[in-house]
């Protein structure tokens, strides 16, 4: 009877995992060539012989769309996903661990990486248009300026970075603005690009990370053995690796298919709006766009509405349940 129990209680995690398992199947299977528009079979209705779910505007398969917007998935929501999450997770580290005056640094280090975020933040934009050439131009710049600082008397000096307050007011200021708004101001004025949308992605969904490993550090850093190994002798990034990330990061992977989902929405949601992708590049959301030309062809709607539906459900089911 027990058996019985928990088997039905795991069924709708067996189908969650099956569905997830099936659209990355056919995200590695789908075909990289793009079909031509075919415009005398504009908006044909599925269930016929040669297009089974229908086709677009154009003329395109929307089978073929769909098993393509999934390999899109995989190649841009998953890959921001897990730069999100280190990302959050490194600075959330930082703050919980080393505080506002445990990180020492020399000033020309301090004021090398302050010009660099403030550049980062300035510049976001052109940088994005410009990839990542832009970005190595601008790490080439804070080296070059923290170089020259370093010869001084002044750079060499010591100074306590507050990391907490850095990365607290940061998580303050990316959350007081609604997120939606945020990509799209960036994504507006970029130029149209997978891995510029991958990365304005990171850098705006990394707060929720970010929260969860400062809080889980600070409570790691208050254990007696963490206190006894840093008696022992242990430097800080040993304690790091040895006592603080093996009881933290189990708490922020719990978060990553949530993240994930919300990179997949994001990611739609920018599709359908026309901004952050290439325009011949397909996804689900352009997918769904296409029934603003054709207000009559529901399966625009139904057929990536149902897939998009099934797959952020699946990734939330699983967060909330262990494998």
């Amino acid at each position: 009877m027990k058996r019985q129990r928990r088997s039905r209680r795991n069924w709708p995690r067996v189908l969650a995992f099956g569905w997830l398992t099936g659209v990355a199947s056919a995200a590695l299977l789908a075909p990289s060539s793009l079909l031509a528009p075919d415009l005398l079979h504009t908006n044909q209705p599925p269930f016929l012989p040669s297009h089974w779910l229908g086709t677009d505007p154009q003329g395109q398969d929307v089978a073929r769309a769909l098993v393509q917007g999934a390999r899109t998935i995989l190649l841009v929501s998953l890959p921001a996903a897990i730069l999100t999450l280190l990302l959050g997770a490194g600075l959330g580290s930082i703050a919980g661990f080393w505080g506002n005056t445990r990180l020492r640094l020399t000033r020309s280090v301090g004021v090398a990486g302050a010009a660099l975020v403030l550049s980062a933040l300035l510049f976001a934009a052109p940088l994005l248009a410009r990839g990542v050439v832009g970005g190595i131009g601008l790490l080439a710049a804070a080296a070059l300026l923290g170089w020259v600082l370093h010869r001084t008397v002044w750079g060499r000096r010591p100074w306590a970075l507050p990391a907490d307050a850095l990365v607290a007011g940061l998580i303050v200021l990316l959350d007081s603005v609604p997120l939606l708004i945020l990509v799209l101001l960036v994504a507006a004025v970029q130029r149209p690009s997978a891995g510029g949308l991958v990365l304005l992605m990171a850098l705006t969904c990394w707060t929720t990370p970010a929260r969860l490993m400062r809080a889980a550090t600070l409570q790691a850093r208050g254990h007696t053995y963490v206190e006894a190994a840093r008696v022992a002798g242990l430097s800080d990034w040993q304690l790091l690796r040895w006592h603080i990330w093996p009881v933290t990061w189990p708490v922020v992977l719990v978060r990553f298919p949530l993240t994930v989902s919300l990179l997949i929405g994001l990611e739609t949601t920018l599709s359908f709006l026309g901004v952050g992708l290439p325009p011949d590049t397909p996804s689900w959301g352009r997918l769904l766009a296409g029934i603003r030309q054709s207000p009559t062809a529901w399966w625009l709607l139904v057929w990536p509405g149902v897939t998009l539906l099934l797959t952020i459900l699946s990734l939330q089911y699983l967060s909330r349940r262990k494998m």
